[in-house]
């Protein structure tokens, strides 16, 4: 029985058993729903406190239910390790692990190619390995496939097989998740094709299955590109509607009424998570490759990275009309997670206000029920304050950054001196209340 025979086999009678590298917010719930689907499944991450808590049925993914992972964990489905040997006990490898931009704002790919370099070191032979990060194009081809024939000495097509399948998880999404977002999936060989639909359709309603790894890539780039390209527009032109007297969220209110060619985005202070402000360096990475400049995402991507200063500005102003400076004012954020009802502050654009802030001289707090603590980019940390009347009466400047749903907009406009709304929160403009 050859290698595709026998891992198609195990999938078919439910026996396979399947590795997810890195049990973030991408990889534990893939792990869960496999786990639910009555696979075995060994989550595999450097972090032992991660390990320990997924061991003991404790979670920290909100979008995963306390019940499920306690059942699967109680189960023995799920097992986490810190122990990466462990990988020869797998059929099938999940990479999800982080793809940050460096210093220099190009492409960190050490925990891709240290994952490889751990499966090329542990794995059997007839592993199917399947990348999610977040990538350009061509890493799975160019990048994974040395290191693992490397690290091996096995053969691509006859020992193992490579694919990629971009995560798309939404977090806080109540309606779409894991289970039921379709699953692009790429693969390098026919077969590898073929195990990936199989393998995957055990945890994922939905698989579509598309040429090659690359183009899998490039559709991960697109749809967080495209999002990224129309939420700087209507930014840019928010700031300059500020200018021109004009209340852009009635122009999108009014534009949304056309029932064709139109899509409605919404302005705030940046963009925020894991994915879309951090695309577009990659795709403009791998272009320069290819002698290609990228110059309408090069501009989108910039107009984003400008979005803080901007937001600062808007800061200083509101006080200069109370005459005040921020150079010793009191500023209170409202929520430092990238999107409502989250608990995830990755790459979010309050993060970065509050640095400059307090760059200038502000006396920065923040309160946001989600979070606890956070670090800016700085490297200043902080810890959520109580939102009571007194908090809120001390501030000088109250800032709307993120816009959860358990904020009470008439208790703060009752007790804030003045209120800088960047997420449209509060309807009308007023004397106190300083709207994008």
């Amino acid at each position: 029985m050859t290698h595709t025979e026998q891992i198609l086999q195990k999938i078919e009678t439910n026996t396979e058993v399947v590795g997810v590298i890195g049990l973030g917010y991408v990889g534990l719930p893939l792990a869960v729903n496999f786990a639910e689907a009555g696979v075995q499944v060994i989550g595999f991450d450097k972090s032992e406190q991660k390990v320990n808590k997924i061991n003991s049925g404790e979670n920290y993914i909100k979008d995963i239910r306390d019940a499920v992972l306690r059942e699967v964990v109680d189960k023995i489905t799920l097992q986490a390790t810190t122990d990466f040997s462990r990988m020869k006990e797998c059929d099938a490898l999940i990479i999800c692990v982080p793809t940050p931009l460096d210093k220099f704002r190009k492409p960190d790919m050490s925990y891709i190619e240290a994952s490889c370099e751990a499966i090329g070191q542990n794995m059997k032979a007839g592993t199917f390995i399947s990348l999610e990060s977040t990538t350009y194009p061509t890493t799975t081809e160019d990048l994974m496939l040395p290191i693992i024939e490397r690290e091996s000495g096995f053969k691509h097509g006859s020992d193992f097989w490579l694919a990629y399948s971009p995560e798309r998880v939404d977090p806080g999404n109540k309606t779409f998740h894991t289970k039921n977002t379709p699953k692009v999936l790429g693969a390098m060989s026919e077969d590898g094709l073929i195990i990936g639909k199989a393998l995957y359709s055990n945890a994922i309603d939905n698989i579509h299955t598309v040429s090659s790894p690359r183009v899998a890539e490039m559709v991960k780039i697109l749809e967080n590109t495209y999002r990224l390209i129309n939420i700087s527009l209507i930014n840019e032109l928010t700031l300059l509607a500020g200018k021109m007297d004009i209340n852009i969220w009635e122009v999108i209110e009014a534009a949304k009424t056309k029932p064709f060619g139109f899509q409605a985005f919404y302005p705030g202070p940046g963009i925020g998570g894991h994915c879309i402000p951090l695309d577009p360096f990659y795709l403009e990475h791998i272009a320069k490759r290819f002698d290609f400049d990228l110059s309408m995402i090069h501009a989108a991507g910039h107009i984003n990275m400008r979005m803080p200063h901007y937001m600062y500005i808007k800061i200083a102003t509101a006080l200069n009309r109370q005459k005040k400076a921020v150079n010793g004012s009191n500023i209170l954020f409202l929520g430092v997670a990238y999107k409502p009802n989250i608990d995830d502050e990755r790459e979010s654009p309050a993060l970065e206000i509050m640095d400059q802030v307090a760059h200038k001289g502000g006396v920065v707090d923040y309160h946001d029920p989600f979070i606890e603590t956070v670090k800016t980019p700085n490297g200043k940390s902080f810890s959520s304050v109580e939102l009571s009347a007194k908090t809120l009466q001390n501030a000088d400047c109250v800032v709307l950054t993120t816009n959860h749903d358990v904020f009470d907009m008439e208790f703060v406009k009752e007790n804030a001196q003045l209120i800088v709304d960047m997420r449209n929160m509060i309807t009308e403009a007023s004397d106190t209340v300083y709207k994008l």
